[in-house]
């Protein structure tokens, strides 16, 4: 940022000290070309022809300089085939007219026809009354004071565009400093917060950093749910574990007769527990990656498919909104939607019907699966959603589909709900999703 901005500041001071430079350059030289066009004025006024055909003033022009001796102010008129008429301060010198350029207006041009003094000439010529020649008036002036004073010029621009330019960069590495030292507050609050064990940045910070400062603590919010999250399941998962292999290592202590069984169906309870902390944690990891589109028509499809390999018996219809996307990835979105289509195949009379974006004014997507089963009673609705949880023990399965349904849900902030079908009479399974962005 600093060397940005003392690049700028040199790049301006350079481009406005030069316009300026020429500017007053322009007006100084344009002031002395008005001096000398007078004098040249005046000469025009006062000339007039003699007797004999010569060039006389009928009044005195009023500079002393021009009487003066190589006083640096010469003046000179003459026409070819006529006397002319110097100045006395040109002595012993003649001013070199430009005889390619005869011009009744007056014209400026610079001269070194004098060694070591340079000339600033003025030139018109004209006919004088009584007179057929074409007298040229010259009017020549040393440059050394016009060249003095633009040099002094430029001397003061310099030295005013350096202390400006100086005080300048010094503000501009003040600003930034100053500007970027909420950054350091913050990298200071960070440190803080490492090294005394605090989990938010809490030390009162300058406006323009606060929303840098709340997204911060919001992904330490995000890391500690995380972290939270994989502690609570890695305890649930040790505490379910807990009781099966108690009860396989009492019985294999026991020497039970029935040890074969006992371990077959505590294994069993504990793949069901590790299945569905595996579940969690690949959704868990899926969603941390990023927010993906999922087009729920394209899963459902899938899973239908499946399905029908499974209960050829069962009628499924998939109707609704062909372009619906969720923000879920695949993966999550067919075990969900396999979970919830299978339980309607398996414990449903024969009808299966799937509605994608069921409530379309909704701000999320609604996804109903309905069944024309037995449906679940209002009291048994809470429950069903536990781990390991079967209202019909006469059909296979782990009781964990819809805990995971529930629990897949909701990492992505989704949830489910149970209610009856009005069109099949069964249960209606109410699956709410993030619309895709």
């Amino acid at each position: 940022m600093m060397l940005i901005a003392f690049g700028w500041i040199a790049l301006l001071l350079v481009g406005g000290g030069f316009a300026l430079d020429r500017t007053l350059t322009n007006l100084v030289e344009s002031n002395f070309d008005d001096q000398l066009e007078y004098l040249l004025n005046s000469m025009l006024v006062s000339a007039e022809i003699g007797p004999d055909g010569e060039v006389y003033f009928n009044r005195t022009i009023g500079e002393p300089r021009f009487l003066e001796p190589n006083s640096g102010l010469y003046f000179q008129i003459s026409a070819q085939g006529q006397e002319g008429y110097p100045s006395r301060s040109l002595w012993d010198k003649t001013l070199a007219t430009r005889p390619d350029h005869v011009d009744s207006m007056p014209h400026f041009y610079d001269s070194a026809q004098f060694p070591d003094e340079p000339l600033r000439v003025i030139e018109r010529t004209v006919t004088l009354p009584f007179s057929d020649a074409r007298w040229t008036f010259t009017v020549a002036s040393a440059r050394v004071q016009l060249d003095e004073q633009i040099q002094r010029i430029r001397s003061i621009l310099v030295w005013s565009f350096a202390i400006l330019g100086l005080g300048l960069f010094l503000m501009a590495a003040l600003q930034t400093w100053y500007g970027l030292s909420p950054l350091r507050r913050v990298r200071i609050a960070i440190q803080h917060m490492r090294t005394t064990g605090i989990n938010r940045v809490a030390d009162p910070l300058p406006q323009e950093v606060r929303p840098l400062v709340e997204e911060l603590n919001a992904l330490l919010a995000h890391s500690e749910k995380q972290a939270e999250e994989a502690r609570t399941h890695a305890g649930n998962l040790a505490h379910a574990l807990k009781t099966p292999l108690t009860v396989i290592n009492n019985a294999a202590t026991a020497k039970s007769p029935d040890l074969a069984d006992t371990v077959i169906r505590e294994a069993g309870t504990i793949r069901r527990h590790v299945d569905h902390h595996l579940a969690r944690a690949r959704a868990v990891g899926r969603r941390a990656v990023g927010h993906a589109r999922t087009p729920v028509c394209e899963s459902a499809e899938a899973v239908r498919r499946a399905v029908e390999r499974l209960y050829p018996e069962v009628r499924f219809d998939l109707d609704g909104n062909r372009g619906a996307t969720v923000a879920i990835e695949r993966q999550d979105l067919d075990e969900i939607l396999g979970n919830l289509i299978e339980n309607a195949a398996k414990y449903g009379g024969g009808s299966v019907f799937v509605t994608v974006d069921a409530e379309p004014e909704d701000a999320a997507c609604v996804i109903w699966v309905e069944d024309d089963g037995m449906g679940i009673p209002d009291a048994e609705r809470d429950r069903i959603f536990a781990r390991g949880a079967r209202l019909d023990t006469g059909k296979p399965g782990t009781g964990l589909g819809l805990a995971i349904v529930r629990d897949v849900a909701e990492i992505y902030g989704g949830g489910v709900t149970l209610g009856e079908s009005e069109d099949l009479g069964g249960l209606l399974v109410r699956l709410i999703l993030p619309r895709a962005g």
